[in-house]
């Protein structure tokens, strides 16, 4: 779709012309799901570390994973994370044997100051249906949600037109901060709230990011 190897300015570019291409709407049944991905990515040392984690759904059973690391030249820069994770986490998922239905990203997606995070980015690039499920807002307004597991509120930002819902404040846990879960490319709202919410198992993060957290932090794929 594009090169990866791009200034500040042309990643901004390409962002404000790519962005129009997200859906907001379900690209697929979501009652034909079978498989879902989580993935996590990070960088440190110039180096850029994604790993995958496909798991059956609804069992959330874990069926296959893939730990990458690559080069990392992309500046820092706040809202074009995308450009330095981006191309490790497309290469973990060419590792894959199998093609999950749907990613779930540690990160945004429609919640972005230009509606396009690294969810909504690598959905758009392999057109595949993608949820974004941050720990940190990025962008918007909300007010907290109820205290009870699945209570959520509307994430929100004033634009031109006045005030656009960008995303969900999702309480995952009985007291534990919420999370931020957005659209990342053909897919709703509501379907990515309900997703989020059935891959809980008792932990703050869903099962498929909560263990691809889990392997970024180890020094071998066991």
């Amino acid at each position: 779709m594009h090169d990866w190897n791009v200034s500040v300015q042309e990643a901004l570019d390409l962002q404000e012309r790519l962005q129009h291409k997200v859906i907001l709407s379900n690209g697929f049944d979501p009652a034909r799901l079978k498989t879902v991905a989580g993935i996590d990515a990070s960088y440190a040392d110039d180096q850029a570390l994604a790993v995958v984690c496909v798991l059956s759904f609804p069992e959330l059973t874990l069926l296959e994973q893939a730990k990458i690391s690559l080069p990392n030249p992309f500046p820092y820069v706040p809202g074009l994370f995308s450009f330095r994770e981006g191309p490790a986490v497309l290469k973990a998922l060419e590792t894959l044997t199998l093609t999950p239905d749907l990613l779930i990203f540690d990160g945004h997606g429609y919640a972005h100051l230009r509606r396009f995070g690294l969810a909504s980015h690598i959905g758009v690039y392999l057109d595949c249906p993608a949820i974004g499920c941050a720990k940190t807002r990025l962008v918007g307004e909300y007010a907290p949600p109820g205290p009870d597991l699945g209570d959520f509120s509307p994430l929100t930002d004033t634009t031109s037109s006045g005030q656009e819902t960008i995303g969900a404040v999702v309480r995952t846990r009985p007291g534990s901060k919420p999370l931020f879960v957005s659209v990342g490319h053909k897919i709703d709202l509501p379907t990515a709230i309900q997703i989020i919410l059935k891959c809980l198992r008792g932990h703050r993060l869903p099962e498929p990011i909560r263990l691809a957290d889990q392997i970024s932090k180890e020094k071998y794929i066991l």
